[in-house]
């Protein structure tokens, strides 16, 4: 009975502290977030009363500018999405597989935006890429001058957002590499298998989880982002963060940027959903 009680109580002390970051988690959280979303359902209607009204969701799918701006954001952040891996999958298998000072250096490098903010990477991506930037001064003084600067176009919040997740992209994929052995690689390369080979047969099957978990991220950090697109890039149409943002502040409709806010929701918590499967399928196997 005693080792029972005592089971008891250590069980109890558990739950004692995973409720807190639950509670803290439902009250400042989960509970603002249902209110929005039941204020963007129901409403006071035009003829009086309050009651179950669409018309918030109705105008934004067939607002055109509503529309061009949802599916910039959508393109910005598979673009973004597409590119980052591709720019950081190299790198990581170089750190894997690579040791030395160059290897190092390159890690270094790759992390270093992790300790800068958003606004100095946006400030810096400005100044160096930007009209009369440092760039295009430096290709001017060896005579070219036909640059034309990424920056305002909608490759700008692609590179910035490439810019700012690198870090927490490397780090995940290395990690993810780290649990391939040596010995796989050597076994295969003893009965001749070529680089293509190991990276389709050997490598990219266990880091498959880790790719998933780093586009799921990715999608939830790029699609809301307000920062990144606000300061880079054209301004029409505009990504969901700062139309959302414009909404609330300067046309002052809470009503509209709450619908926004809602639909930006439903489409990340896809990912979400992608992310937390990836998870569970990852304990199932272990």
């Amino acid at each position: 009975m005693a080792g029972t009680n005592k089971t008891d109580k250590i069980d109890w002390l558990g739950y004692g502290f995973i409720a807190i970051p639950v509670m803290a988690i439902v009250i400042f959280l989960f509970y603002p977030a249902a209110l929005a979303i039941f204020g963007t359902l129901f409403h006071q209607r035009p003829e009086g009363g309050v009651g179950l009204d669409f018309s918030s969701y109705v105008f934004f799918f067939t607002d055109p500018y509503s529309l061009a701006n949802l599916f910039r954001t959508l393109w910005t952040t598979v673009a973004a999405l597409v590119l980052i891996i591709a720019v950081n999958l190299p790198i990581a298998l170089y750190m894997r597989f690579t040791k030395g000072w160059l290897a190092a250096l390159i890690q270094g490098l790759a992390l270093f935006p992790m300790f800068v903010p958003g606004i100095i990477i946006c400030y810096a991506l400005i100044r160096y890429l930007g009209p009369n930037g440092w760039l295009q001064s430096l290709l001017a003084s060896i005579g070219f001058t036909h640059y034309a600067s990424p920056i305002t176009t909608p490759w700008g919040p692609v590179i910035g957002l490439i810019w700012d997740g690198m870090p927490m992209t490397l780090l995940i994929l290395i990690s993810g590499l780290s649990t391939i052995s040596d010995a796989s690689i050597e076994a295969a390369k003893d009965v001749g298998a070529s680089r293509l080979r190991l990276f389709r047969s050997i490598i990219l099957p266990q880091i498959s989880h880790s790719i998933l978990i780093v586009s799921a991220l990715n999608f939830l950090g790029f699609f809301g982002q307000v920062l990144m697109p606000f300061m880079l890039g054209p301004t029409n149409p505009e990504m969901m963060g700062p139309f959302m943002l414009r909404t609330f502040v300067s046309v002052r409709d809470p009503l509209q940027a709450a619908t926004q806010a809602t639909i930006t929701f439903l489409i990340c918590s896809l990912a979400g959903l992608v992310y937390i499967r990836s998870l569970a399928a990852r304990k199932e196997e272990r």
